[in-house]
């Protein structure tokens, strides 16, 4: 194992979205019980991650404007463990650069991601794919051909234009992150297993990770 003061050091800035099968809220972060310990709505979790860096750095290579994605499957509460996961890297990076974005997003080079890590046993696959990030207006999409096509808008709230954040509620972004709901169509689909998150659940914050 590579001892800390040998770990390379990485940042990345930007700002992630999420989309779950569970209704608005998702109990598995607001709830009467510890985060992550409440039963998803359905009993099962099926959520849907896209990623954007702005700015990144891992080990002095650059990660500017690389994008990924990411699903996890939990068969109950989420801090029970047994998470299901595939990983996908944006193809436009070079070798050097897909090492990187694999090592921050599965975990393994520490951060918010390395936190959650131990809950995982099962890795369904990690490859490189043409993953288009957009954000447009207060939407935000990914799409993967053939594999994933998500989007979420903000739920609406008591004063019209302005997005609910809660913060203090996801490992993701403590600070701050918003509510928000799947559009129409969000689907995803591999290994498998299709998923269609339409109208349920879903979250966008700006994202500042390191392993410092």
């Amino acid at each position: 194992m590579t001892s800390p003061s040998t770990e390379p050091h990485w940042r990345i800035t930007g700002e992630y979205f999420e989309n779950c099968n569970c209704d608005v809220v998702c109990p598995c972060l607001i709830s009467p019980g510890a985060p992550l310990t409440a039963r998803p709505t359905a009993g099962v979790c099926e959520v849907a991650f896209g990623f954007h860096i702005d700015r990144g750095t891992f080990d002095g290579a650059s990660l500017d404007g690389l994008n990924a994605a990411m699903i996890a499957r939990t068969p109950g509460p989420m801090a029970e463990g047994h998470w299901s996961v595939a990983l996908y890297v944006d193809e436009r990076g070079d070798e050097r650069q897909r090492a990187a974005m694999q090592a921050i997003f599965s975990g393994a080079a520490g951060g918010p991601v390395g936190a959650l890590a131990p809950l995982v046993s099962t890795v369904l696959g990690v490859r490189p794919a043409a993953i288009t990030y957009r954000v447009d207006g207060k939407r935000r999409s990914v799409e993967i051909p053939a594999v994933m096509r998500l989007a979420v808008r903000p739920v609406a709230s008591v004063v019209p234009g302005q997005d609910i954040w809660a913060s203090n509620a996801h490992p993701f972004a403590p600070e701050r992150v918003a509510m928000a709901v799947g559009d129409e169509g969000s689907t995803w689909q591999d290994y498998g297993m299709r998923w269609d998150n339409s109208g349920k659940n879903g979250h966008y914050a700006p994202i500042d990770w390191s392993n410092a």
